[in-house]
């Protein structure tokens, strides 16, 4: 009969260890870079803009009523300027980086 995963990985590191090799040391070797961070900004931005385009959608899917009801519940809270500007921003930015950054990607 064969070996659990678990039996299979307490061998690998019973041999890791008797060998006294050192272990890789990752992403800590690693000096970050501006084209690293903006690689991985990129994807972030990317999920984050494909996870509300879903939610929206599904949201427009599920909700009882039409967007206007919803625009007009918003209107009514009388937000300050200041948080309204900081939603915009929050919605903006991400499209726009993304964008950009994959146009100078394909650059």
């Amino acid at each position: 009969m064969g070996t659990t995963a678990k039996e299979e990985m307490a061998q690998f590191w019973e041999k890791n260890t008797r060998s006294n090799r050192p272990l890789s040391p990752h992403v800590t070797i690693y000096k970050w870079s501006l084209p690293m961070v903006m690689s991985i900004s990129h994807r972030g931005t990317g999920v984050a803009l494909s996870m509300g385009v879903s939610l929206f959608g599904l949201g427009a899917l599920l909700l009882p009523e039409q967007f206007p009801h919803y625009l007009a519940l918003i209107k009514s809270l009388s937000l300050g300027p200041a948080l309204i500007c900081s939603a915009k921003f929050a919605l903006a930015f991400p499209f726009t980086y993304h964008t950009w950054n994959g146009i100078r990607h394909l650059v």
